[in-house]
């Protein structure tokens, strides 16, 4: 997964069709037990996934609303169109991203 921040956000998410976005942070317990599932969602479903440590890009997070971690969005041509908050399986992950394809 790569890295985003308020530099890049414009041209790593909002000017692609379909990406992932992990808002996190270092000291979040629950964000360290969902990426390695995002990872594998990565390059098993071969999707784009960023992610946004919300320490370093609070701009980012306030913008989108982001009030707990870890909060993953889907961004389709620029626009956020789902939103989980939390924890979740790598099933969960994975059917829900499907869903929003």
């Amino acid at each position: 997964m790569l890295h985003t921040n308020e530099e890049s956000f414009q041209t790593d998410v909002l000017d692609k069709s379909f990406v992932v976005v992990d808002f996190f942070a270092e000291w979040c317990g629950p964000c360290r037990m969902i990426g390695p599932f995002l990872e594998a969602i990565e390059s098993e479903e071969g999707i784009s996934i960023f992610k946004v440590n919300i320490d370093e890009s609070p701009n980012i997070a306030a913008k989108y609303e982001v009030m707990s971690i870890p909060t993953v969005m889907i961004f389709k041509n620029g626009e956020k169109i789902a939103e989980n908050v939390g924890a979740a399986s790598k099933a969960r992950l994975t059917e829900w991203i499907k869903k929003h394809q």
